[in-house]
């Protein structure tokens, strides 16, 4: 297991360990999109919308490297048909983009330098875990090795993707460096369809349909306004909430 690359299940397990809400069912809509045109999947929300948390469950339900059947059997998702199907079937390639900002602010560097971070660290790991791999010239070709000598595609999850936009607002060329990578994985032909299985990317800020975020325009964008079949796996439920408060003997007209 890795940091980057097959994180495994552990957090998904500490989430479990508190007072969990089930949302697994996002699952669900995520597997009716793997290896289709719809697999590219953003979701828009302020923070505290339990982001981060659904992250680490799609981590602990697509990821190869563990067994996660004790976690999600009883859960909403084991009873759709699909279950199995997707369950620890993928490698996966999980990044919180503020990690690396935060990262390049204590060491003092620029951010110029994060697209670059985040390739090198994702490629120094998947040297480590198939040292025998078919060795290419950059990332992207040795991912497409990877695939073709383990016959498993990857399913991309990234955490706070926009966290780089916000941060270098005012600077094109970060800019036009980070989405060329995100280019390079989810535009193109050579690359995407040989190796991307599904990916789901969580952030703030809505994705432009003006041509200067075209490296994303082909992601199925669920935002606040328009959140789609993902309403209810992005927040809590009227009716989840309602049932916390009797939970814990809470008064729900006071907590609303």
């Amino acid at each position: 297991m890795g940091t980057y690359l097959n994180p495994g299940n552990n957090g998904f397990q500490e989430i479990l360990q508190s007072e969990y809400v089930d949302k697994t069912g996002l699952i669900a809509l995520v597997n009716e999109t793997v290896g289709t045109m719809e697999k590219r999947i953003c979701i828009s929300r302020p923070r505290r919308f339990g982001k981060s948390y659904a992250a680490k469950m799609l981590c602990a339900y697509y990821d190869c490297s563990c067994d996660s059947h004790d976690l999600f059997d009883g859960k909403e998702i084991a009873r759709t048909k699909e279950y199995l199907s997707h369950l620890n079937r993928y490698h996966v390639v999980n990044l919180d983009i503020t990690s690396f900002i935060s990262e390049a602010k204590r060491r003092r560097v620029p951010m110029a330098g994060v697209p670059e971070k985040i390739v090198n660290a994702v490629h120094r790991e998947l040297r480590d875990m198939a040292p025998g791999l078919t060795a290419g010239e950059s990332l992207t070709e040795d991912l497409i090795h990877y695939v073709e000598e383990t016959g498993r595609k990857f399913v991309f999850i990234i955490d706070e993707w926009d966290a780089l936009i916000r941060e270098a607002k005012d600077d094109a060329e970060i800019q036009s460096a980070y989405l060329s990578l995100l280019r390079e994985w989810f535009k193109n032909g050579s690359f995407t369809p040989k190796v991307v299985a599904a990916a789901y990317m969580t952030g703030i800020l809505p994705i432009k349909k003006d041509g200067s975020q075209s490296a994303i325009s082909d992601f199925r964008e669920n935002t606040m306004l328009n959140p789609g079949r993902f309403v209810e796996f992005t927040g809590f439920t009227e009716k989840e909430v309602q049932f916390l408060c009797g939970k814990y003997g809470m008064d729900y007209g006071e907590v609303r």
